[in-house]
């Protein structure tokens, strides 16, 4: 007669390393699920002082003569002074597939190494195919200090004089 109790029982070493192996992978589903809801759950961020998502201090009005173009590496912007003395803080990305636009000061104008867009001083198409005028942020200036807030562009279909910021 044989004994089949004990073919049914578990030693302790095997008891524990089933176990183990159950924790081991609750652990990872865990670590997966928590990965994927990160992944999934969108951000809640606040705009920052001084960096693109948030207000950049460009400087005292008097820094910026007119007709000058000052780019603004951390904030994805140009801050253009008009010859009239208005500013305009414009995005660096051109309008038709988002190539960053360098500022051509011998030629005046915003040239899309891209497609060949062209665009002048205030982010005005003149040489398609970007489809509309660069994009905008919102300007103040408070105590003679020009302010730029990049976290709402505001996407134009052509120019209104009344987007020029006057100090």
């Amino acid at each position: 007669m044989s004994n089949d109790s004990t073919d049914a029982t578990l030693t302790r070493r095997e008891a524990i390393l089933s176990l183990g192996g159950k924790i081991v992978s609750v652990i990872i589903l865990a670590e997966c699920a928590g990965v994927a809801a990160l992944f999934l759950w969108p951000r809640k961020t606040k705009p920052r002082e001084g960096g693109y998502g948030g207000v950049i201090t460009a400087g005292p009005v008097d820094n910026f003569a007119p007709g000058q173009v000052t780019p603004f590496a951390k904030g994805q912007f140009y801050l253009a002074r008009l010859d009239d003395g208005g500013f305009l803080a414009l995005s660096r990305k051109c309008t038709h597939l988002g190539c960053t636009v360098p500022w051509d000061e011998k030629a005046k104008r915003f040239a899309c190494p891209c497609h060949a867009s062209a665009f002048d001083q205030r982010g005005v198409v003149f040489s398609p195919p970007a489809p509309r005028p660069l994009d905008l942020y919102p300007i103040r200036i408070e105590n003679g200090i020009v302010k730029v807030d990049t976290s709402t562009p505001i996407v134009r279909e052509k120019f209104d004089p009344s987007q020029v910021v006057r100090a």
